[in-house]
This record gives C-alpha cells, structure tokens and sequence, in this order.
C-alpha cells in the first residue's frame, strides 16, 4: 500500500544509527502538543527511522493553518521518502496532491464515490465490525482499529483488546494498522492477531519508547 524507502543503510541522513529499531510496520500519528521539543526537529527524527507513514492529525488547526504545517511536513516526507498522509481536510489534501488521505468515518461518509476512488490510499478508524465492513464498502485501502490497549489519549476507556483486533483483521480484506497503546513490546502481539502494523502517537511524538538517542 505504501512506498518502502529504497535505502537499505543502516545510517539514515541526520546520522542516527537505525540497526536497532524497526518502524517499517508503523504509522507515526501526529500530535504536535506532545511535543516536549521541536515538532519539526521530532518529526525528522521519526522520518529518519523510516516509518510505514506519517498521519498529520492536527485537529485544533483551520484549514489555511493546516495547509500551512501540510506543506512543511510533506517536505520532511519527501526528503527521508516517507509517505504523509492528510487527516480530516480532504480539500486541502487534494490540494496539495497528498500521499493519502484519512478521514474520520463520518466526513467520509460525505464524500462522493468520484472523490473516494481518486485517492489510491484512503482511510479510516472503526471502533467495531459494522465499521470495518463500511469503511471496505467505501472504499478505503486501510482502516486503523481501536483503541486495542488502554491508553492516556483515552482515559478511563477499557481498550477493546486482541480479540476485537483479530475480528476485525479476519472480517477486512485491507490491511488492518492497530491503535492505542502500543508499545514496542506490543507490535509482535496485534501483527500476531492479523494486523498489518500499528499507528503510534504519544511514543513517538515524546520520543519516550520507539526513538532511540544517537
């Protein structure tokens, strides 16, 4: 679905040594408010390690602000030749000819089939199998499940767990990314009940479990 980056170094552009550390089946969500340091300088440092993608999810901005943060991170995409793929402003993404677009299932829902069948990488989150089934039926080419763990972006929820995630691997005919917290320990057991990778926000946007130090 995605573009794998064609360098197979170990040694990536800012000098990190990426042997040890594998993002290849990981989509970096963005969330520039937990960033303790430069959004951008952590932004290179996730797309140095060479992740599956990077979702600009930035819901608090308008869209010319967003627009704006779109170009600057399409720019990081392209020079570690990681995909970026716009969240919630489908005209923007458009726009500005993005890798992929995803959406919440409601706006969609909004779109007409011409809109939805222009994009090769379309998505969406479901939260229970009447939601995988419709997110195939519009078309998407991957859909994130969650939240699997409990996590703190969803404080006090129970995560719907392993069980949930395999049904909807099992009922998908797209690749299936699990969401919420995840954790490096955690990877091998979602790709394990059938998922393609996983969608990472807090671990990467606080560098505290998936990045490493020179």
């Amino acid at each position: 679905m995605f573009k794998q980056k064609i360098d197979k170094s170990t040694i990536d552009k800012s000098g990190f040594d990426r042997s040890n550390v594998d993002l290849s089946k990981v989509i970096a969500i963005t969330n520039r408010k937990l960033c303790a340091d430069d959004f951008y300088a952590q932004l290179a440092r996730i797309a140095a390690q060479g992740p599956r993608a990077i979702v600009l999810r930035e819901k608090d901005l308008a869209a010319p602000e967003y627009e704006q943060l779109a170009r600057d991170v399409m720019g990081i995409g392209r020079q570690y030749g990681v995909p970026v793929i716009l969240h919630g402003q489908a005209e923007v993404a458009a726009r500005l000819r993005a890798d992929g677009l995803q959406l919440p299932l409601p706006k969609l829902r909004q779109l007409s089939a011409k809109v939805r069948s222009g994009w090769q990488v379309l998505g969406t989150s479901c939260h229970s199998l009447a939601e995988v089934a419709e997110a195939q039926r519009l078309g998407c080419s991957y859909l994130v499940a969650g939240h699997i763990y409990e996590t703190d972006c969803k404080k006090g929820l129970p995560g719907r767990g392993l069980d949930f995630l395999q049904a909807a691997c099992q009922a998908a005919k797209i690749p299936v990314y699990a969401i919420g917290g995840i954790t490096p320990d955690r990877l091998a057991e979602v790709m394990a009940a059938g998922a393609a990778g996983a969608c990472v926000m807090s671990g990467l946007m606080q560098g505290k479990h998936w990045l490493y130090k020179k």
